[in-house]
């Protein structure tokens, strides 16, 4: 659902953005080909952790 404002033009017809949503409707969300990992996996730490001697 998009917002519009009140004196826009009604946005054009896509029949692209039409075929997928039927599709969509049909075959249901397609599962992703890649996983995403979570954040602390793909960013580095701001700050490195002290270094503890082992005793």
């Amino acid at each position: 659902m998009t917002r519009r404002k009140k004196n826009a033009r009604p946005e054009k017809f896509d029949q692209s953005k039409e075929v997928r949503a039927i599709a969509r409707e049909r075959v249901g969300t397609v599962k992703p080909s890649q996983t995403i990992d979570s954040k602390a996996v793909r960013k580095k730490p701001k700050h490195k952790k002290p270094l503890v001697q082992e005793d």
